[in-house]
């Protein structure tokens, strides 16, 4: 059995003081709940402040992003090193690091071998813009992201019961939008194209054992439709999670 996930990705959002706040009152919203892994993703600022509000929770904490390389003359960057510090997962690939910030399934790779040898957990995010989509080219491009995300590592990795690997379909589409994949849209991709392609890199077993979540206008409202389905096991959440009430509805709705 695949532990349910549920990650929030604040993004570019929240003060130090402001994280703190949203952390307590998420404490307080999830102290009941033990069967789902939760993991907060605040800015590299708030890292810290989120860190020392979690440190007596089952709450897990990660990173945004990081560079590939240990250290060096790379202003602005944050090395494995350093988050691997605080942190126990890493979203790597997101769409608005591929969009916005040139990434592309090389640096995606770079950083995820980077990631492991750190022992950080990668949450590798795939997906298809609306253009591709409606070209017909979503099977041509999530198999790609997978395939050249996941070049050169390892299956051991996945090979004991503890979590290592963790992948996140986010149609571009439906990332902010509002504007949400069908359950059965997010089905399909995620059952017979994702979980396709990573057993074609690792086996049909080995590949049973990695977490694949689903993201993009994920809410209270829609989560439980979503983690109903038997190969959806979880959420990456974008703006939902800013809102502590909102985020614990998503988290309830993935209890087993």
């Amino acid at each position: 059995m695949r532990k349910p996930l549920v990650a929030g990705n604040w993004k570019m959002n929240k003060t130090i003081s402001e994280a703190r706040q949203l952390t307590i009152d998420l404490i307080h919203e999830l102290r009941e709940i033990e069967s789902v892994e939760v993991v907060l993703c605040p800015p590299f600022t708030a890292l810290t402040a989120v860190e020392e509000s979690i440190s007596k929770t089952n709450i897990k904490l990660g990173a945004q992003n990081i560079y590939w390389k240990n250290s060096g003359a790379f202003t602005g960057e944050i090395s494995p090193v350093m988050v691997a510090e605080l942190c126990r997962y890493v979203i790597i690939g997101h769409s608005e690091r591929r969009a916005y910030f040139g990434e592309n399934d090389e640096t995606v790779n770079w950083k995820m071998k980077s990631a492991l040898e750190h022992n950080l957990i990668p949450i590798m995010c795939v997906g298809e813009t609306l253009d591709e989509n409606e070209a017909g080219r979503t099977d041509e491009v999530v198999s790609r992201q997978v395939k050249n995300g996941l070049v050169g590592i390892d299956p051991k990795i996945i090979s004991g019961n503890v979590i290592s690997l963790v992948l996140a379909y986010e149609p571009v589409w439906a990332i902010g939008t509002g504007k949400a994949a069908t359950v059965e849209d997010a089905d399909g991709v995620i059952t017979n194209i994702v979980r396709r392609s990573l057993s074609n890199i690792f086996g049909d077993e080995l590949s049973k054992r990695v977490q694949v979540l689903y993201g993009g206008s994920v809410n209270g409202d829609n989560a439980g439709e979503f983690f109903a389905v038997e190969n959806i096991d979880g959420a990456l959440v974008g703006g939902a999670s800013l809102k502590a009430m909102e985020f614990a509805k998503i988290v309830q709705a993935a209890v087993s």
